[in-house]
């Protein structure tokens, strides 16, 4: 496996460190390539979002807004980043704990689509809307009750704490018209996470598709969007078969012709974006040896990249080796063994990788680990026993931009 973008910035950076090296690598230009070729394969009729809990940073927001339709956002806090970082893109609020104060606050900042999860999300947002004297946009967001394709997760499909029962939405329907503030144009399906067969997801945006024309036909709705959710995934362990994304676009624009649908569609992807423009390389501190395993302790872990130990798999990775050893004791490594990568916590689940057989590891080399755009440091605990944070540093048109933060921030 490889990063799909050179290295070579990251390696001057290294090279100036004194420090035991930990750092998070974007490369915004390659960032911007992908989500060219993701928005230029789409069909037309397609509104794409981006779902920024996969990586919430303004350069990597400010790289992506001019090629997509909008931002996906799932608290006040990222609605207030996506609009620092376009005030002109629309905005879709998901998720499932909406506030009075969080409804109140994206009233106040004009956001323009609202998914509604509950009766009570109904009722909160219609009596603000009408005190602000808005009137707003909302889709249903719908906990399907058909079954659904294999993914690493799954948010609906089963009991969740997500969306309405499927089983509820035409009794939801024949309510709307006791709330006058709000405009139901449509509804929001997002039940699995990290799909990676094209053809199963087509399956699941037909039978979407087929749903909801079913309730719009029943109730006569004026149905404007159907939002058919992100869910595409990323191969983290065969970085040669991934998603087909161009397979996916044409079968799906041949379905949106077929469907004859008045409606647009809308995608809300994060991970499918982000995730292969980023790494994470953390240096070796330590190699021991515990009940004849050999275990490296890194200058990092999960605190600062969570989701090896959140899916439970051995995240792919590199090793940098490093011939400078500048210390007069021994330098401990193996060669040709089985190794854990461990980080640095006080607590044996914090692996990135367990017992991979690497050809040399030693001391003050450095692992880099691949795909780490999405859901690493956004998905961290950062200040579990006050580590300093890892540096974040970003390439675009030849220049570096870094985030320093330490543990109190």
């Amino acid at each position: 496996m490889s990063v799909a973008f050179s290295l070579h910035p990251l390696q001057e950076y290294i090279t100036q460190q004194t420090d035991p090296v930990c750092a998070y690598y974007y490369d915004l230009d390659y960032l911007s390539q992908r989500i060219q070729w993701i928005s230029e394969n789409l069909p037309d009729k397609v509104n794409f979002y981006y779902a920024i809990k996969a990586n919430s940073d303004q350069p990597v927001l400010e790289t992506l807004s001019p090629y997509i339709h909008g931002f996906e956002v799932a608290s006040l806090g990222e609605i207030h980043k996506a609009r620092q970082a376009d005030s002109h893109r629309p905005i879709a609020f998901g998720g499932p704990g909406k506030t009075r104060v969080e409804l109140q606050g994206a009233l106040d900042a004009g956001v323009e689509l609202y998914h509604i999860e509950s009766v009570l999300q109904l009722d909160r947002l219609n009596e603000l809307a009408a005190k602000a004297g808005q009137k707003v946009k909302v889709l249903l967001r719908v906990n399907p009750r058909f079954e659904l394709p294999d993914a690493t997760l799954q948010m609906a499909g089963k009991a969740t704490q997500f969306g309405i029962d499927q089983a509820q939405i035409p009794e939801v329907l024949a309510s709307l018209a006791s709330y006058p503030q709000l405009e139901c144009v449509g509804f929001h399906f997002h039940a699995i996470s990290n799909n990676l067969d094209a053809d199963s997801h087509l399956l699941l945006v037909k039978t979407y598709i087929e749903v909801a024309r079913g309730w719009q036909q029943s109730h006569g709705l004026n149905m404007e969007l159907l939002n058919i959710g992100g869910g595409i995934g990323i191969n983290y362990q065969d970085s040669d078969q991934q998603f087909a994304w161009q397979h996916y676009c044409q079968e799906l624009n041949k379905l949106i012709q077929e469907a004859d649908i008045a409606f647009s569609l809308a995608m809300e992807c994060g991970r499918f974006v982000s995730a292969t423009c980023g790494c994470y390389v953390a240096e070796v501190t330590d190699i021991k040896s515990n009940h004849d395993q050999y275990f490296a302790v890194l200058r990092g872990g999960n605190h600062q990249f969570r989701l090896p130990s959140s899916w439970q798999h051995n995240h792919p990775f590199q090793v940098i080796s490093v011939d400078h050893w500048p210390w007069s004791y021994p330098r401990p490594g193996i060669l040709g063994e089985k190794i854990t990568l461990c980080g640095e916590l006080c607590t044996p689940k914090d692996v990135l990788a367990s017992r991979v057989e690497i050809e040399q590891l030693n001391v003050g080399d450095l692992i880099l680990f691949e795909q780490t755009g999405a859901y690493g440091w956004h998905i961290s605990h950062h200040n579990f026993l006050s580590h300093a944070h890892p540096d974040r540093i970003y390439h675009s048109n030849s220049q570096l931009l870094f985030i320093k933060e330490d543990a109190s921030c």
